[in-house]
């Protein structure tokens, strides 16, 4: 799940090697914060902040389907 947040967010920002995600499992829930260049915060929140919104809702799918909850945060 990981790797699908640091795919998405990769392909969406300009400076891609400032993109990491640190995620964290504590009682069969993962945390995730992604982490990105000040410049490209707006790009990965989008308008109205539909575009993270549709990263969390992929997450949620994906870690439906593996049985976990998931929190996705912009720091």
């Amino acid at each position: 799940m990981k790797e699908l947040v640091v795919f998405l967010a990769k392909s969406l920002v300009d400076k891609p090697d400032a993109v990491s995600v640190d995620a964290v499992d504590s009682d069969g829930v993962l945390k995730m914060q992604l982490k990105v260049a000040d410049d490209d915060k707006g790009k990965i929140i989008g308008k109205k902040g539909r575009i993270i919104r549709a990263i969390r809702s992929l997450l949620f799918v994906s870690s439906t389907r593996a049985g976990k909850k998931s929190v996705l945060e912009i720091g």
